[in-house]
Protein backbone atom coordinates (compact mmCIF):
# COMPACT_ATOMS: atom_id res chain seq x y z
CA UNK A 1 0.00 0.00 0.00
CA UNK A 2 1.26 3.46 -0.91
CA UNK A 3 1.02 6.22 1.68
CA UNK A 4 1.59 9.97 1.37
CA UNK A 5 4.60 10.93 3.48
CA UNK A 6 7.10 13.75 3.90
CA UNK A 7 10.69 12.82 3.01
CA UNK A 8 12.05 13.08 6.54
CA UNK A 9 9.22 10.97 7.97
CA UNK A 10 9.50 8.32 5.24
CA UNK A 11 13.21 7.90 5.97
CA UNK A 12 12.48 7.60 9.68
CA UNK A 13 9.79 4.95 9.19
CA UNK A 14 12.02 3.01 6.78
CA UNK A 15 14.74 2.90 9.44
CA UNK A 16 12.35 1.49 12.03
CA UNK A 17 11.14 -1.16 9.61
CA UNK A 18 14.76 -2.08 8.86
CA UNK A 19 15.31 -2.91 12.52
CA UNK A 20 16.82 0.34 13.81
CA UNK A 21 16.60 0.01 17.59
CA UNK A 22 18.44 3.16 18.68
CA UNK A 23 18.21 6.72 17.40
CA UNK A 24 20.12 9.70 18.78
CA UNK A 25 19.62 13.21 17.45
CA UNK A 26 19.55 16.94 17.95
CA UNK A 27 17.03 19.30 16.29
CA UNK A 28 18.15 21.32 13.27
CA UNK A 29 16.07 22.48 10.33
CA UNK A 30 15.25 21.13 7.75
CA UNK A 31 15.37 17.63 9.28
CA UNK A 32 13.71 18.27 12.65
CA UNK A 33 10.56 16.41 11.57
CA UNK A 34 12.64 13.24 11.40
CA UNK A 35 13.51 13.63 15.08
CA UNK A 36 9.87 14.36 15.96
CA UNK A 37 8.79 11.22 14.13
CA UNK A 38 11.41 9.05 15.83
CA UNK A 39 10.50 10.46 19.25
CA UNK A 40 6.99 9.09 18.76
CA UNK A 41 7.68 5.89 16.85
CA UNK A 42 10.82 4.49 18.48
CA UNK A 43 9.13 3.77 21.85
CA UNK A 44 6.19 2.21 19.98
CA UNK A 45 8.65 -0.07 18.14
CA UNK A 46 10.49 -1.02 21.34
CA UNK A 47 13.55 1.04 20.51
CA UNK A 48 15.52 3.82 22.17
CA UNK A 49 15.13 7.52 21.33
CA UNK A 50 17.32 10.15 22.93
CA UNK A 51 17.68 13.84 22.13
CA UNK A 52 21.22 14.74 23.14
CA UNK A 53 22.58 18.13 24.20
CA UNK A 54 24.62 18.56 20.99
CA UNK A 55 25.63 16.86 17.77
CA UNK A 56 29.01 16.04 19.32
CA UNK A 57 27.22 14.05 22.02
CA UNK A 58 24.96 12.46 19.41
CA UNK A 59 27.75 10.93 17.33
CA UNK A 60 29.49 9.54 20.41
CA UNK A 61 26.24 7.91 21.51
CA UNK A 62 26.00 6.41 18.03
CA UNK A 63 29.54 5.06 18.48
CA UNK A 64 28.60 3.41 21.77
CA UNK A 65 25.41 1.82 20.45
CA UNK A 66 27.18 0.59 17.29
CA UNK A 67 29.94 -0.97 19.41
CA UNK A 68 27.26 -2.86 21.32
CA UNK A 69 25.98 -4.33 18.06
CA UNK A 70 22.79 -2.26 17.89
CA UNK A 71 21.28 -1.07 14.63
CA UNK A 72 21.69 2.67 15.15
CA UNK A 73 20.99 5.82 13.19
CA UNK A 74 21.26 9.57 13.49
CA UNK A 75 20.26 12.47 11.28
CA UNK A 76 21.15 16.14 11.05
CA UNK A 77 21.67 18.97 8.60
CA UNK A 78 24.85 20.55 7.31
CA UNK A 79 26.25 22.47 10.34
CA UNK A 80 25.25 19.61 12.65
CA UNK A 81 27.00 17.05 10.47
CA UNK A 82 30.09 19.26 10.56
CA UNK A 83 30.14 18.89 14.34
CA UNK A 84 29.95 15.11 13.97
CA UNK A 85 33.03 14.76 11.78
CA UNK A 86 35.47 13.64 14.47
CA UNK A 87 33.04 10.96 15.64
CA UNK A 88 32.41 9.80 12.08
CA UNK A 89 36.16 9.35 11.60
CA UNK A 90 36.17 7.30 14.83
CA UNK A 91 33.35 5.10 13.49
CA UNK A 92 35.36 4.38 10.34
CA UNK A 93 38.58 3.78 12.27
CA UNK A 94 36.88 1.39 14.69
CA UNK A 95 34.95 -0.27 11.82
CA UNK A 96 31.51 0.32 13.29
CA UNK A 97 28.26 0.23 11.30
CA UNK A 98 25.88 3.17 11.53
CA UNK A 99 23.41 4.96 9.25
CA UNK A 100 23.77 8.75 8.98
CA UNK A 101 21.32 11.09 7.24
CA UNK A 102 22.25 14.60 6.12
CA UNK A 103 19.35 16.78 4.93
CA UNK A 104 21.53 19.52 3.45
CA UNK A 105 20.88 23.25 3.84
CA UNK A 106 22.50 26.42 2.54
CA UNK A 107 25.93 27.49 3.73
CA UNK A 108 28.74 28.17 4.48
CA UNK A 109 28.50 29.03 8.14
CA UNK A 110 25.03 29.11 9.65
CA UNK A 111 23.70 29.86 6.16
CA UNK A 112 19.97 29.29 5.93
CA UNK A 113 17.42 26.47 6.05
CA UNK A 114 16.84 26.20 2.30
CA UNK A 115 17.91 23.23 0.11
CA UNK A 116 21.53 22.92 -0.98
CA UNK A 117 24.07 20.38 -2.25
CA UNK A 118 27.14 22.00 -0.72
CA UNK A 119 28.11 19.03 1.49
CA UNK A 120 29.33 16.76 -1.33
CA UNK A 121 33.00 17.26 -0.41
CA UNK A 122 32.27 16.71 3.27
CA UNK A 123 30.58 13.37 2.73
CA UNK A 124 32.58 11.88 -0.14
CA UNK A 125 36.12 13.05 0.60
CA UNK A 126 36.32 12.10 4.27
CA UNK A 127 35.14 15.17 6.18
CA UNK A 128 37.01 14.21 9.33
CA UNK A 129 40.70 13.51 9.96
CA UNK A 130 42.54 10.50 8.55
CA UNK A 131 42.53 8.57 5.28
CA UNK A 132 38.99 7.33 4.86
CA UNK A 133 35.89 7.37 2.70
CA UNK A 134 32.23 7.31 3.64
CA UNK A 135 29.72 5.20 1.70
CA UNK A 136 27.37 7.86 0.35
CA UNK A 137 24.05 7.54 -1.49
CA UNK A 138 21.97 10.41 -2.92
CA UNK A 139 18.23 9.88 -3.47
CA UNK A 140 16.10 11.96 -5.85
CA UNK A 141 12.63 11.04 -4.58
CA UNK A 142 10.95 10.35 -1.26
CA UNK A 143 10.36 6.72 -2.21
CA UNK A 144 14.00 6.23 -3.20
CA UNK A 145 15.15 7.90 0.03
CA UNK A 146 13.08 5.49 2.12
CA UNK A 147 14.39 2.51 0.15
CA UNK A 148 17.99 3.69 0.56
CA UNK A 149 17.65 4.06 4.31
CA UNK A 150 16.13 0.59 4.56
CA UNK A 151 18.94 -1.00 2.54
CA UNK A 152 21.64 1.08 4.28
CA UNK A 153 21.38 -0.98 7.47
CA UNK A 154 22.38 -4.15 5.62
CA UNK A 155 25.14 -2.34 3.70
CA UNK A 156 26.66 -0.74 6.80
CA UNK A 157 26.76 -4.12 8.56
CA UNK A 158 28.13 -5.90 5.50
CA UNK A 159 31.25 -3.72 5.49
CA UNK A 160 31.30 -2.56 9.13
CA UNK A 161 31.45 0.94 7.69
CA UNK A 162 29.14 3.96 8.12
CA UNK A 163 26.66 4.84 5.37
CA UNK A 164 25.58 8.41 4.65
CA UNK A 165 22.27 9.24 2.95
CA UNK A 166 22.85 12.65 1.38
CA UNK A 167 19.48 14.30 0.85
CA UNK A 168 18.59 18.00 0.86
CA UNK A 169 15.99 20.33 2.27
CA UNK A 170 13.66 19.98 -0.72
CA UNK A 171 13.66 16.20 -0.58
CA UNK A 172 13.23 16.25 3.18
CA UNK A 173 10.19 18.52 3.08
CA UNK A 174 8.19 17.43 0.03
CA UNK A 175 5.40 14.86 0.32
CA UNK A 176 5.02 11.96 -2.14
CA UNK A 177 3.37 8.53 -2.27
CA UNK A 178 5.69 5.90 -0.78
CA UNK A 179 5.56 2.11 -0.72
CA UNK A 180 7.17 1.20 2.60
CA UNK A 181 8.74 -2.23 3.26
CA UNK A 182 7.00 -4.57 5.65
CA UNK A 183 8.00 -4.38 9.29
CA UNK A 184 10.43 -7.13 10.21
CA UNK A 185 11.34 -8.08 6.65
CA UNK A 186 14.89 -6.93 7.37
CA UNK A 187 16.34 -8.61 10.48
CA UNK A 188 19.44 -7.37 12.33
CA UNK A 189 22.30 -9.83 12.08
CA UNK A 190 24.23 -11.34 14.99
CA UNK A 191 27.59 -9.58 15.32
CA UNK A 192 30.32 -11.75 16.81
CA UNK A 193 32.60 -8.69 17.12
CA UNK A 194 30.23 -6.59 19.25
CA UNK A 195 30.74 -5.64 22.90
CA UNK A 196 27.94 -7.71 24.39
CA UNK A 197 29.73 -9.21 27.36
CA UNK A 198 32.55 -11.76 27.26
CA UNK A 199 31.14 -14.49 29.48
CA UNK A 200 32.19 -17.80 27.95
CA UNK A 201 34.26 -16.27 25.16
CA UNK A 202 37.38 -14.14 24.62
CA UNK A 203 36.80 -10.42 25.09
CA UNK A 204 36.19 -8.29 22.00
CA UNK A 205 38.03 -5.00 21.57
CA UNK A 206 36.87 -2.01 19.55
CA UNK A 207 39.23 0.94 19.11
CA UNK A 208 40.98 3.14 16.57
CA UNK A 209 44.02 4.13 18.67
CA UNK A 210 47.39 2.63 17.64
CA UNK A 211 50.51 3.85 19.48
CA UNK A 212 52.80 1.94 17.12
CA UNK A 213 53.10 3.75 13.74
CA UNK A 214 53.53 0.48 11.83
CA UNK A 215 50.46 -0.95 13.53
CA UNK A 216 48.39 2.07 12.47
CA UNK A 217 49.78 1.87 8.95
CA UNK A 218 48.81 -1.81 8.73
CA UNK A 219 45.32 -0.90 9.96
CA UNK A 220 45.08 1.80 7.30
CA UNK A 221 46.23 -0.57 4.58
CA UNK A 222 43.57 -3.07 5.58
CA UNK A 223 40.93 -0.34 5.49
CA UNK A 224 42.07 0.72 2.02
CA UNK A 225 41.62 -2.85 0.80
CA UNK A 226 38.13 -2.86 2.27
CA UNK A 227 37.31 0.40 0.49
CA UNK A 228 38.21 -1.23 -2.83
CA UNK A 229 35.64 -3.98 -2.23
CA UNK A 230 32.92 -1.41 -1.54
CA UNK A 231 32.88 -0.83 -5.31
CA UNK A 232 30.20 -3.54 -5.29
CA UNK A 233 27.81 -0.82 -4.05
CA UNK A 234 28.16 1.43 -7.13
CA UNK A 235 24.73 2.63 -8.29
CA UNK A 236 23.66 4.99 -11.05
CA UNK A 237 20.83 5.75 -13.47
CA UNK A 238 21.35 6.67 -17.10
CA UNK A 239 19.19 7.48 -20.11
CA UNK A 240 21.60 7.93 -22.99
CA UNK A 241 22.18 7.28 -26.69
CA UNK A 242 25.27 6.70 -28.84
CA UNK A 243 25.27 10.12 -30.51
CA UNK A 244 24.40 12.72 -27.89
CA UNK A 245 24.98 16.42 -28.35
CA UNK A 246 25.03 16.87 -24.58
CA UNK A 247 25.22 14.49 -21.63
CA UNK A 248 23.67 16.00 -18.50
CA UNK A 249 25.20 14.90 -15.16
CA UNK A 250 23.50 15.68 -11.85
CA UNK A 251 22.43 14.01 -8.62
CA UNK A 252 19.61 14.24 -6.12
CA UNK A 253 17.02 17.00 -6.49
CA UNK A 254 18.81 18.73 -9.38
CA UNK A 255 18.84 15.50 -11.42
CA UNK A 256 15.10 15.21 -10.82
CA UNK A 257 14.53 18.76 -12.08
CA UNK A 258 16.81 18.24 -15.09
CA UNK A 259 14.82 15.21 -16.26
CA UNK A 260 11.98 17.59 -17.11
CA UNK A 261 14.25 19.84 -19.17
CA UNK A 262 15.82 16.85 -20.95
CA UNK A 263 12.43 15.43 -21.92
CA UNK A 264 11.29 18.81 -23.27
CA UNK A 265 14.41 19.13 -25.42
CA UNK A 266 14.04 15.59 -26.70
CA UNK A 267 10.52 16.49 -27.74
CA UNK A 268 12.12 19.21 -29.87
CA UNK A 269 14.34 16.61 -31.56
CA UNK A 270 17.55 17.27 -29.65
CA UNK A 271 19.90 14.39 -28.84
CA UNK A 272 20.48 14.75 -25.13
CA UNK A 273 21.07 12.20 -22.37
CA UNK A 274 21.19 12.21 -18.60
CA UNK A 275 23.43 10.43 -16.10
CA UNK A 276 22.57 10.39 -12.40
CA UNK A 277 25.10 9.09 -9.88
CA UNK A 278 23.17 7.40 -7.06
CA UNK A 279 26.24 6.30 -5.11
CA UNK A 280 28.40 9.39 -4.70
CA UNK A 281 31.06 7.24 -3.06
CA UNK A 282 31.94 4.85 -4.49
CA UNK A 283 31.40 7.02 -7.56
CA UNK A 284 30.30 5.28 -10.81
CA UNK A 285 33.49 6.29 -12.62
CA UNK A 286 33.60 3.68 -15.39
CA UNK A 287 29.94 4.14 -16.27
CA UNK A 288 30.24 7.93 -16.43
CA UNK A 289 33.38 7.77 -18.55
CA UNK A 290 31.71 5.39 -20.98
CA UNK A 291 28.58 7.54 -21.20
CA UNK A 292 30.56 10.77 -21.68
CA UNK A 293 32.48 9.30 -24.63
CA UNK A 294 29.17 9.06 -26.52
CA UNK A 295 28.61 12.80 -26.25
CA UNK A 296 30.12 15.96 -27.70
CA UNK A 297 29.71 17.89 -24.47
CA UNK A 298 28.99 17.26 -20.77
CA UNK A 299 26.80 19.57 -18.71
CA UNK A 300 27.01 19.42 -14.90
CA UNK A 301 24.56 21.16 -12.59
CA UNK A 302 24.49 21.29 -8.79
CA UNK A 303 23.01 23.33 -5.98
CA UNK A 304 26.58 24.36 -5.19
CA UNK A 305 29.39 26.11 -7.03
CA UNK A 306 30.92 22.90 -8.31
CA UNK A 307 31.78 20.03 -5.97
CA UNK A 308 30.75 16.89 -7.83
CA UNK A 309 32.07 18.82 -10.83
CA UNK A 310 35.62 18.06 -9.69
CA UNK A 311 34.98 14.30 -9.87
CA UNK A 312 33.34 14.67 -13.30
CA UNK A 313 36.35 16.62 -14.60
CA UNK A 314 38.67 13.94 -13.24
CA UNK A 315 36.75 11.16 -15.01
CA UNK A 316 35.60 12.61 -18.34
CA UNK A 317 38.27 12.52 -21.11
CA UNK A 318 40.06 15.84 -21.64
CA UNK A 319 38.88 16.22 -25.23
CA UNK A 320 35.23 16.43 -24.16
CA UNK A 321 34.14 19.93 -23.15
CA UNK A 322 32.49 20.29 -19.74
CA UNK A 323 30.07 23.09 -18.89
CA UNK A 324 28.80 23.86 -15.40
CA UNK A 325 25.77 25.64 -13.99
CA UNK A 326 25.42 26.05 -10.24
CA UNK A 327 23.07 27.78 -7.83
CA UNK A 328 23.72 28.07 -4.12
CA UNK A 329 22.50 29.72 -0.94
CA UNK A 330 19.33 27.65 -0.99
CA UNK A 331 18.29 28.63 -4.52
CA UNK A 332 16.67 25.70 -6.36
CA UNK A 333 16.89 25.99 -10.16
CA UNK A 334 13.59 25.65 -12.01
CA UNK A 335 12.99 23.22 -14.90
CA UNK A 336 12.55 26.17 -17.27
CA UNK A 337 15.78 27.79 -16.05
CA UNK A 338 17.73 24.61 -16.81
CA UNK A 339 15.88 24.13 -20.10
CA UNK A 340 16.92 27.63 -21.24
CA UNK A 341 20.54 27.00 -20.20
CA UNK A 342 20.71 23.68 -22.05
CA UNK A 343 19.00 25.06 -25.16
CA UNK A 344 21.52 27.90 -25.26
CA UNK A 345 24.39 25.41 -25.11
CA UNK A 346 22.82 23.30 -27.84
CA UNK A 347 22.62 26.39 -30.02
CA UNK A 348 26.26 27.24 -29.46
CA UNK A 349 25.94 29.61 -26.52
CA UNK A 350 28.26 29.80 -23.54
Amino acid sequence: MRVLMKGTEAMAEAAIRAGCSAYFGYPITPQTELIHYMARRMPEAGGVFLQAESEVSVINMVYGAAAAGVRVMTSSSSPGVSLMQEGISYLVGAELPAVLINVMRGGPGLGNIQPSQSDYFQSTKGGGHGDYKLITFAPSSVSEAASMVYDAFDITEKYRHPVMILADGALGQIMEPVSLPEQGANKPSIKNWALTGAKGRPANKIFSFYLDPKGLEDHNLRLQEKFKNINDEIKYEEDISDDMEILVVAYGTVARILKNAVQKLRGEGRKIGIFRPISLWPFPESALKSASMKSKQVFVSEMSYGQMLEDVRRIVPDEIEIKFYGRAGGVVPSPNELYIKLKSLLEGGA
